[in-house]
Order: structure tokens, then C-alpha cells, then sequence
């Protein structure tokens, strides 16, 4: 019987149903106890994960039987996916299974950063009135969203821009300017994408090319109202960049998601002090209790279909 470790949350019904027959351990703190993780991958046969389990370097050595990777989710950067094609172990990320989750977050986000008035609770239950300073909260009907990125992720948010009356460009040089999914939506360059739009949604994985690619440099070429989305990948921000241009007023606002190191500290957050039209989540965009389900499904099928196989 095949042991199958699962080192992160997961939906149980999943487990039960799409894993059944297999001998499961399963625990969401294996993560956090790298040496016990170690010792039980030595004797797996797959493994699954979200985005904090690194399946590199001594994990993958420790995992002398492993057939295949479970990804609970669409990012492969804690992965070493080259050293798992070397070893013939199948990667399955949970492709298009928390698209509308992340789509949802972005275009959310962005509409609560542009109105501006959501955060007046403390003011207003301390006796104020704040309706002139809230008076000038933007909509997001006529709007440009760019998109920086134009993937599965990033064409759900484009759908939900459109049906609200933006303008939605993007830059993608992975997609042929012959897709019919540019359909509606203005393909452009990084720079003009970064000038034009109202809000910049990322939506790319984080490689050598695309580290610090939203810089102190490509903050300045954006509007000095406009609001960032970040629910791709930490690491593609700078994030010190961000906090100085948001308290210098160079930023409408921001929505950063995914951090270059997670989980977030306290002396890493400490940039973030003060800052203003500021939202900062702990890597949840893709993660809602209907994307669990369907990310869990489809991760567990993928897992277990490879292990009849095998």
C-alpha cells in the first residue's frame, strides 16, 4: 500500500474519498517540524504540499521512493522541478483550481482600496463623523486594469473587470498575439501596461527574470493613484519600494498577498508601519473554502490516478 505524506491543510473530504486505499498520514503542522518531515518522506511514495513545504535539496534526497509531488495549488517555486524530472517524480499542480478565489481577491481588493472609505470603523465608533475626508473614494467603473501576466488567473480577472466597465490591458510575451483570448483586451508592453493602468494586478511566477520586477524604478512609472495587487508571488515586489511610495503619496494603495519571505515577520512587517491604503494578507488569495474543495479534489485525483499507474 502506497504512503502518501501530506504536509500542509487540506480538505478532509478529499482525503477520504480521493485517497482512500492508501496509507495517508496526514498532518497540516508537518511543515513547521522539518526532521520528522524528513523521516517520514524517507519511506513515501508521494507527497503533498501547499507553497511552505520546500520538496528540495534535503527533503527530495531523504525521499528515496517518491513517485510523485502534489502541489495544493498552481505555484512550483518551492519545488526543485528540475531535480524531480531528473528523478522521474511527477509534479501535479492544482491548475485552474483557485482561479476564481484569486480573481475574486484582486478585483475585491482593488475596489475596496480605490472607495478608501472602509477603514473609518475605529474613527466612527470613537464618535466621529468622517463623511467629508471619505467623500473622495474613486469607483472602478471606467477604470483601466492592467495586467501584468495573462494566464488562467489573470483572464478570470480580466472577465470580472470587463463586467464592471473597465478598460483591461496586459503584458504577456508567453501568449501568441493570435489567441483568441486577447479578445477585448489591449496587449501591450510592461512600461505602457504600468503607465496606463488605474490598477496592476501581477500575475507571473517568480523566476530570475521577473525578481524585484516591480522596483522603486517601475513604481514611478505608474500613476501616482493608482493601486497594486500582488497575489502572485513575494518576490516580485519590492517591498520597501512599495511602503516609501505609498507614505510619499506615489501609490494610491496596495494589496500585497505574497511576501519574498513567508511567513511574514515582525521585524520584516516593520516596513509596513504606518503605511497608508495599505492591505496585507498571509498568502490567502487563492484560498477560500470553496477553492479548498476544489483544489484538494483535484490534487488528490492527480496523486492517486499516478499511484495505480505506477
Amino acid at each position: 500500500m502506497a504512503k502518501i505524506v501530506i504536509s500542509e491543510f487540506m480538505d478532509e473530504d478529499a482525503i477520504r474519498d480521493g485517497l482512500a486505499g492508501f496509507d495517508v498520514l496526514y498532518d497540516p503542522d508537518l511543515v513547521d517540524q522539518p526532521e520528522r518531515l524528513a523521516a517520514e518522506v524517507a519511506g513515501a511514495e508521494a507527497l503533498i504540499v501547499r507553497n511552505r513545504t520546500q520538496a528540495r535539496g534535503a527533503l527530495l534526497e531523504a525521499a528515496k521512493n517518491l513517485k510523485c509531488i502534489g502541489r495544493l495549488g498552481v505555484g512550483l517555486d518551492n519545488i526543485d522541478v528540475a531535480a524531480c524530472k531528473a528523478r522521474d517524480i511527477a509534479v501535479f499542480p492544482a491548475t485552474g483550481a483557485n482561479d476564481v478565489a484569486v480573481a475574486e481577491y484582486v478585483i475585491g481588493t482593488a475596489m475596496v482600496l480605490l472607495r478608501a472609505a472602509y477603514s473609518a470603523t475605529p474613527a466612527m465608533t470613537g464618535g466621529a463623523w468622517p463623511r467629508n475626508a471619505l467623500s473622495g473614494g474613486r469607483e472602478i467603473f471606467g477604470k483601466t486594469l492592467g495586467l501584468i501576466g495573462f494566464g488562467s488567473i489573470a483572464r478570470e480577472t480580466a472577465r470580472r473587470a470587463a463586467a464592471l466597465g473597465m478598460a483591461v490591458v496586459a503584458h504577456d510575451p508567453f501568449v501568441d498575439p493570435s489567441d483568441p483570448a486577447w479578445s477585448g483586451v489591449e496587449r501591450l508592453e510592461v512600461e505602457s501596461v504600468l503607465a496606463r493602468a488605474d490598477v496592476v494586478s501581477l500575475h507571473v511566477p517568480l523566476t530570475d527574470e521577473t525578481r524585484g520586477m516591480i522596483s522603486a524604478d517601475a513604481l514611478l512609472r505608474m500613476k501616482p493613484d493608482a493601486i497594486l495587487v500582488n497575489a502572485a508571488r513575494g518576490g516580485i515586489v519590492d517591498e520597501a519600494a512599495v511602503a516609501a511610495a505609498l507614505k510619499e503619496g506615489k501609490l494610491g494603495g496596495a494589496a500585497l498577498d505574497v511576501f519574498d519571505a513567508e511567513p511574514l515577520t515582525a521585524d520584516a512587517a516593520a516596513v509596513f508601519k504606518d503605511v497608508p491604503n495599505l492591505i496585507l494578507t498571509p498568502h490567502v488569495a487563492g484560498v477560500t473554502a470553496e477553492s479548498n474543495v476544489r483544489v484538494s479534489g483535484v490534487t488528490a485525483r492527480s496523486v492517486a490516478a499516478h499511484l495505480r499507474r505506477a
